[in-house]
């Protein structure tokens, strides 16, 4: 690839990272890989169809709720080469590719002078005469005139190719952040969990200290859905979330693990000290009565949890510490629920 196709296509890159991510916020829409890879394509110019659909969407007033969000990407992206979806990731490498390049080409130049420099030398040792000396000089002002001005133009580069590099680096951590997110509750979702407890039980195991597990469920939670609908089940997930939000210590991690699960990962933590947060969580989220409806208000009565627990032991993993959880928190739904076993 020529450097003009490369620039070409490197400034291309860098327009639509800058357009995608403030237009979806504009609509309100979450950051997450599916939506950005739509907004991506949109402003590739290169699907007709996606961009057709998102500007009668946008002409009608259309509100781009997780519905529309998710058809878009299933109807126009989805179905498409896998080679669409990695496009973001191939223009991230023609970005840092083009500043290795840049890179590469300064340093070209210094060993380039460098090696002027050598020959200027060993010709002055051959007792040259006025007019070889005159030239030498001028050869060495060339050399250092030629060096100064490709290092200008170098700079001026370097600090363009900065900005697009701090750009996309700004973008990469909202799309990082928003792929280890929940949506409907904001915490930590399930692939965040998947890290973090490795990095748990690492840390209890070379820090010679313990951790914790909570694995949580809420109670009857299919009796929500049925009876009232998602909408209201979706309301006993965000109160049941936001609870736990405001129980644990700033070094506790908390997630949803998947529906109506949820887990808390408490370190530095022994077992009768996380079983007091456990009971804590549970009576806390169990004190109070949620209701619906504006005018006649219908009461849902308690929304109760039960929660599993253990404690990292000896010879322990990730996976056999979820597993003694998962089998506490089963103890628990047969003990008659909205208790804590481990």
């Amino acid at each position: 690839m020529s450097s003009i196709a490369e620039n070409n296509e490197l400034e291309a890159a860098a327009q639509i990272l800058r357009l995608a991510v403030p237009q979806m916020s504009a609509l309100d829409i979450p950051v997450t890989p599916e939506n950005y890879t739509v907004w991506y394509e949109y402003f590739s110019g290169m699907n007709l169809d996606l961009n057709r659909a998102i500007d009668g969407f946008i002409a009608n007033a259309v509100v781009f709720t997780k519905e529309v969000n998710t058809s878009l990407y299933k109807n126009f992206i989805q179905e498409k080469s896998p080679e669409v979806i990695e496009n973001v990731q191939i223009e991230t490498q023609i970005l840092i590719n083009s500043l290795l390049s840049k890179i590469a080409l300064l340093n070209q130049g210094t060993v380039a002078f460098s090696g002027s420099l050598t020959e200027f030398g060993i010709k002055l040792q051959s007792s040259p005469d006025l007019n070889t000396l005159n030239q030498l000089v001028d050869g060495v002002m060339d050399e250092m005139q030629s060096l100064l001005l490709n290092n200008q133009n170098m700079e001026q580069s370097l600090n363009v190719m900065g900005q697009e590099v701090q750009s996309l680096k700004s973008e990469m951590e909202n799309l990082s952040l928003a792929a280890m997110t929940d949506q409907l509750t904001s915490l930590h979702n399930r692939r965040a969990y998947e890290f973090a407890i490795q990095d748990h039980v690492h840390c209890a195991k070379e820090q010679h200290t313990r951790c914790s597990l909570l694995l949580i469920d809420i109670d009857r939670f299919k009796i929500f859905n049925d009876t009232y609908g998602h909408q209201i089940g979706d309301k006993v997930l965000a109160y049941v979330a936001l609870a736990l939000k405001q129980c644990v210590r700033g070094d506790d991690f908390v997630a949803r693990y998947g529906g109506e699960e949820f887990v808390v990962l408490l370190p530095n933590t022994h077992f009768h000290d996380a079983l007091q947060v456990a009971e804590t969580l549970r009576e806390r989220i169990s004190e109070r009565r949620l209701t619906i409806g504006k005018d006649k208000k219908l009461s849902l009565g308690a929304i109760t949890v039960s929660i599993g627990l253990a404690s990292l032991q000896e010879g322990d993993d990730a996976e056999t510490l979820f597993s003694r959880a998962d089998k506490a928190l089963y103890e628990a739904k047969s003990d008659g629920r909205n208790c804590v076993r481990g």
